[in-house]
């Protein structure tokens, strides 16, 4: 059966595009691309470079990556039109590039931004067909970033209907984003797939604890993920500060595990607050770091605040703490709480203390971290890991290919 399947794509070409993260670091298109490839297609990336992902062309896997450099990380109006201006050229470039040496037949868009449209119109005038992967909601986003709506908002708005427009078939992160993709985007129901970010259990291998990362500490609180504006570390933070000053324990260490564009603010946040001796900031880490931190918290964390944006998206960090065993806190958000359920407690929207007092409450109680833990492995292994996600791909490929 398996060795039919792989054949359903022979002959296929496929070349996506990523803007914000270089590959194989972006896990979600990494897993996409590999699995078209397994499934029999060509597939070729166009994605930024970053740290470690410096090489301007190299094939991994039979999967050729064409790179190309950012000006810097974008923050603002200008910084924006900047890093997206210089995306654009290089995309449509790399994209000439790649259909003169390993061809294509489809361009799977990978937002954010939703931009990457117009290098796909250009191509749909040879026959090229365009597959938009619904990664993040700009207009909540915006939202999220800024706190206002205005003309910035309304040209969001704009760009993501012309992207659903142009696209053949759009896949969702979750349903909360396909009821967007058919509400707001006007796609046809049947013409959006929903792929959720199912976790790698091969990736994400349970191993021995690295008792050292506690820092000598009996507890550690584990973070994994971007650290932005929106992703509420600030929260963290404040929540530690109650611990550490209020409750007076001096026994938890807090793990906060990537980078982005607030993490010097973060740092200096934790030292007004008097708190950064507990806490470890590591950066971007390899996976094999990344894996022995998380192997060592005793639970984790997703402070991401309630917004919008948050409320509807679906966090991978959540189902890679589910995929270790491990119990999770985090704010009480639709999409969330549907990955977790009871693999996670529920903290008030927002509010610092009481995820402060859900974290002590799991700290305090092994047999409920345990029975929690296990909760979101079962769910993981059952229900949303890679090897159940990527059939829906493969459907939505259908569809592309052969009109099934």
């Amino acid at each position: 059966m398996q060795g039919e399947i792989t054949k359903v794509f022979a002959g296929k070409k496929i070349l996506i595009i990523v803007e914000n993260l270089p590959c194989p670091f972006d896990r979600r298109v990494w897993q996409e691309a590999t699995t078209l490839r397994d499934y029999g297609a060509t597939v070729s990336i166009i994605c930024p470079t970053g740290k470690g992902y410096e090489k301007k062309f190299e094939v991994i896997d039979d999967i050729a990556i064409y790179r190309h450099k950012l000006p810097y990380e974008a923050d603002g109006a200008l910084g924006y039109l900047l890093e997206y201006g210089s995306a654009l050229m290089w995309e449509f470039i790399l994209s000439v590039k790649c259909l003169f040496t390993r061809g294509f037949q489809v361009i799977h868009a990978c937002n954010p931004p939703d931009l990457i449209y117009l290098v796909a119109s250009l191509f749909k005038i040879f026959g090229k067909k365009f597959v938009f992967d619904h990664h993040d909601i700009n207009p909540e986003l915006y939202i999220a970033k800024y706190g206002k709506k205005g003309f910035f908002y309304k040209l969001m708005i704009f760009f993501e209907r012309r992207t659903f427009k142009c696209a053949k078939i759009s896949i969702a992160t979750n349903n909360s984003y396909r009821d967007i993709a058919i509400k707001r985007g006007g796609k046809k129901p049947e013409d959006v797939f929903v792929v959720r970010s199912g976790p790698s259990l091969e990736r994400l291998r349970i191993i021995p604890p690295v008792p050292e990362l506690k820092m000598g500490r009996k507890y550690m609180v584990g973070y994994v993920g971007v650290i932005g504006k929106q992703e509420g570390l600030n929260y963290l933070i404040d929540a530690a500060h109650y611990l550490i000053k209020v409750k007076m324990r001096s026994d938890i260490h807090f793990a906060c595990v990537g980078g982005g564009t607030e993490l010097e603010y973060i740092k200096e946040y934790a030292k007004e607050k008097g708190v950064e001796d507990y806490f470890t900031f590591s950066g971007r880490v390899p996976d094999k770091t990344l894996l022995e931190y998380l192997n060592t918290a005793d639970i984790c964390v997703n402070p991401d605040e309630y917004n919008e944006m948050n409320d509807k998206s679906t966090m991978n960090k959540i189902m890679e703490y589910m995929a270790l065993g491990k119990p999770i806190v985090q704010f009480d958000l639709t999409e969330g709480k549907y990955s977790a359920k009871e693999a996670s407690l529920y903290a008030k929207r927002n509010d610092s203390i009481d995820m402060a007092e859900k974290i002590l409450q799991l700290l305090e109680n092994e047999e409920l971290r345990k029975k929690m833990g296990k909760c979101g492995r079962d769910r993981i292994e059952k229900e949303l890991n890679w090897d159940i996600e990527k059939l829906n791909l493969v459907k939505a490929y259908q569809k592309v290919f052969l009109g099934k």
